[in-house]
């Protein structure tokens, strides 16, 4: 007996009882397209990155510990590289988009779309997350939305620093840890260093979060993307934290929309400086002409953020 279910591409022709029929494409203008898929794959990796840290806060250890999170984010970043690294190239994360604008790997005039798409996906995200944690969230906090103090719950969608920790520090700390991202994905994409297995790419970036959210995630919560970091805090201010959530920290909103576009540059721009141009030419290497990186449809991203 034959299947009766058949995959078909989109264009591919079909025969039907006789008759020959096209399949649909629903969409055809590719900027949609791929501001589509860039918002859903960065709700994807928000949604389950926003919901293992709502589980493990309002569960009061009962239902995970710090690790959860860490692998939490890995995870969903790895899950929201598949549902639009084809299209998009899936970068869920603003910092990644904009240095791929600075090293001519995406057109600045797609920065607007990215950008815009990963505020869209981040915000629909928190608020799932909210809906469905709803209960819980006012159980464990008796219905005192707070941004600090012992049942603060606004740290579940947005990152907040440690109690020790300065601006200055704080800044720095966003910095380092998403050059760390961008020199570690950018690794991952040279086609002529030791590149990420086709195919294996998202697990790569999700295991590079959960690197970096065991690595360097106690100062401030690794948020290492602006994008992911400035919607759900809009969200929470809307959705009854109030204004706190811009001015707990000294004001540290700030610090994850601003440092990490800086970090990500510092990042991508060593490995290219001290890697990435001195590879050798076809002619010494005496080998294949390989690309230098993987197309915008196949790069490694994240985060993060993005993860996180």
């Amino acid at each position: 007996m034959k299947d009766l279910a058949q995959s078909v591409k989109p264009g591919v022709f079909q025969q039907r009882g006789g008759k020959v029929t096209r399949s649909k494409v629903w969409l055809k203008n590719e900027l949609i397209r791929v501001g589509l898929a860039e918002s859903l794959s960065t709700y994807v990796m928000m949604s389950l990155g926003l919901g293992s840290v709502a589980q493990v806060v309002t569960g009061q250890g009962a239902f995970g510990q710090y690790l959860s999170i860490n692998l939490g984010f890995g995870l969903a970043v790895a899950m929201g590289s598949h549902v639009g690294g084809k299209i998009s190239g899936a970068h869920m994360n603003g910092a990644v988009s904009f240095t791929m604008c600075v090293f001519r790997r995406l057109p600045w005039k797609m920065l607007p779309l990215y950008i815009s798409a990963q505020l869209l996906g981040s915000f629909l995200a928190a608020g799932t997350i909210y809906a469905v944690y709803y209960e819980a969230i006012h159980d464990y906090c008796r219905g005192n939305l707070t941004v600090t103090g012992e049942k603060a719950t606004a740290g579940i969608f947005a990152t907040y620093p440690a109690p020790y920790l300065s601006l200055i520090a704080g800044f720095f700390d966003q910095v380092f840890g998403t050059a760390m991202l961008l020199l570690c994905l950018m690794a991952l994409s040279d086609q002529k260093n030791k590149p990420a297995p086709a195919g294996s790419e998202p697990a790569f970036a999700g295991f590079l979060v959960l690197l970096i959210g065991i690595s360097l995630g106690s100062n401030s919560g690794y948020a290492i993307n602006p994008t992911r970091d400035i919607a759900p805090r809009v969200f929470t201010a809307m959705a009854g934290w109030g204004s706190d959530v811009f001015r707990a920290g000294n004001g540290w909103w700030w610090v994850p929309l601003v440092a990490p576009p800086i970090g990500g540059v510092l990042g991508a721009g060593l490995y290219k400086a001290v890697v990435e141009l001195h590879h050798p030419h076809l002619s010494e290497a005496g080998g294949e002409m390989v690309e230098e990186a993987v197309p915008l449809d196949k790069e490694i991203n994240t985060i993060e953020n993005m993860c996180v």
